[in-house]
């Protein structure tokens, strides 16, 4: 008998061909570098596969963010909890049932949900996975600064179509674990030292950004700061506590965190996880510090929260949700000065994410008026633009597994300094009986970088070729994307920021 069209029910869960879908017709095909196959998987080896379900109410929750997050919205300050958001966006019944069908019918165990039970991880085997995903061909690969081993599938999946309203994408297919933006440069040369410093320190950073030692949390309140640490990236408290007797002992802090919600692996420490827990608890120093670590496919990052705890691994640098924090380095790298563009400092327009409205005027100034663009076909202007702010990332002193590293370089340093700056402001907030700052950037925009110091010289790496000659987007007064609205100037983003 032969099927002409397709159905809902168990058996259109498990037809092929004309009745089968694509949900990521964008799906990645080419090996990144540095990354290599070692060949198929075993078929009876296991793997964790992650289904994203369809949610509901998105548009709403769209409107609900920015209300909550608009300084001119009557909503503003007034955030849903996670379980109002978990009563928004649940999927609905009849999706629940059906994947959880399909999977139960496919063998999948040991599945996992989340209190929005928008994402279900399970366990298959690899024979299972590629008899559930149809096109799937699973390879074990190797690559990274450390080597990693992740499993992928070179080549495209498919769905059935019955699943067309239910699922949006299976994560754990294709995407390879982003590279590091850190590395260890060459010290600079320089004659003489007096009224030098020799690499970024906490003491650096908060005389650059105008934080005394006053400057600090008061341990008396709800609030909190979190880091996430991914692909085997471990902190070691014993690292910390050395960062700290070496470097913090002219502001009150914590030698150690609050809490690691996760597994801490025994292993080496990674050059990330140990900065940005290590500057993280530098720069809002004193404040309770949460560490998330998983082994997922990404790498490290952090933020600040306030009450409640709420994790949600690896956004993107160019999500319209996130602030996105670009690099610069010291004009003088021996001295505090003023700052320049970071050559390593990303930044950008998205192919992904359509353009935020809270950014449009902002960048419309940006591409009227730079004199320095690159050709027109080589980025899209109506995409999300990033990053959104900077600080320092260049020349930084971290410990790792004991031993004190020098001239760490990368937006992985700039982005821990601007969330504990954050942390502080958040800190002042609650004493003053506000809420926290939730989502920053439609009030960032709002107030055309108040607060920050504008950097105005330089221009970050492009491709080397003849027509953009080596030089990509450049910063100037005002917005760009290179370091967005610019650093942090403590007491008047302080200022700025303090009140609803």
């Amino acid at each position: 008998m032969r099927l002409g069209t397709c159905f809902l029910g168990l058996l259109a869960l498990f037809v092929t061909g004309k009745c089968s879908y694509s949900p990521e017709p964008d799906q990645q095909r080419t090996l990144p570098p540095g990354w290599v196959s070692l060949g198929r998987v075993d078929s009876e080896e296991d793997l964790s596969l992650t289904f994203a379900l369809r949610q509901q109410n998105v548009k709403r929750l769209s409107e609900l963010v920015q209300a909550v997050s608009d300084p001119g919205s009557p909503h503003y300050g007034k955030y849903l909890s996670l379980e109002d958001v978990a009563e928004l966006v649940r999927p609905s019944p009849l999706t629940l049932r059906t994947v959880q069908k399909w999977l139960l019918a496919a063998g999948a165990r040991n599945c996992q949900s989340v209190t929005t039970q928008d994402f279900l991880t399970c366990w298959l085997s690899v024979r299972q996975a590629e008899l559930l995903l149809s096109g799937a061909e699973f390879h074990r690969y190797v690559g990274g600064p450390a080597e990693i081993h992740v499993i992928r599938s070179p080549r495209p999946y498919k769905l059935p179509k019955a699943l067309a309203p239910h699922v949006d994408f299976v994560g754990g297919l294709h995407r390879f674990p982003p590279t590091s933006s850190l590395r260890q440069r060459p010290e600079p040369q320089v004659s003489g030292t007096v009224g030098l410093h020799l690499g970024v320190t906490p003491s650096v950073i908060r005389q650059r950004y105008n934080l005394t030692a006053q400057d600090v949390g008061s341990g008396t309140t709800n609030n909190s700061q979190a880091c996430a640490q991914f692909l085997e990236q471990y902190f070691h408290e014993s690292d910390l506590a050395e960062f700290m007797r070496l470097f913090g002992g002219k502001f009150a802090h914590q030698a150690s965190v609050a809490r690691v919600v996760g597994q801490q692996g025994r292993g080496r420490a990674g050059i990330e996880a140990s900065l940005d827990v290590e500057y993280l608890m530098s720069a809002g120093a004193n404040i309770s510090t949460w560490v998330y670590s998983s082994p997922g496919d990404s790498g490290a990052g952090c933020w600040s929260v306030s009450g409640r705890h709420q994790f949600r691994p690896s956004f993107p640098a160019s999500s319209p949700y996130v602030t996105t924090v670009g690099g610069t380095s010291f004009q003088n790298p021996f001295r505090v000065t003023s700052e320049i563009v970071d050559y390593i400092s990303g930044g950008g327009f998205s192919n992904v994410f359509p353009q935020p409205s809270y950014q449009e005027e902002a960048v419309a100034q940006f591409l009227s008026s730079s004199p320095h663009l690159p050709p027109s076909s080589y980025f899209n202007a109506s995409g999300r633009a990033y990053p959104d702010v900077a600080a320092l990332s260049d020349g930084y002193w971290v410990v790792s597994n004991s031993v004190p590293i020098p001239w760490v370089s990368g937006t992985s340093a700039s982005t821990p300094v601007f969330g504990g700056v954050l942390s502080l402001i958040n800190e002042h907030r609650i004493l003053n009986g506000h809420p926290p700052l939730g989502f920053l950037n439609p009030r960032l925009y709002q107030q055309r970088g108040a607060g920050l110091f504008d950097v105005t010289h330089g221009c970050h790496e492009s491709c080397l070729n003849e027509e953009v000659q080596g030089q990509g987007f450049c910063s100037g007064p005002g917005w760009d994307p290179v370091t967005g609205w610019g650093t942090p100037n403590f007491p008047a983003l302080l200022k700025t920021l303090i009140n609803p």
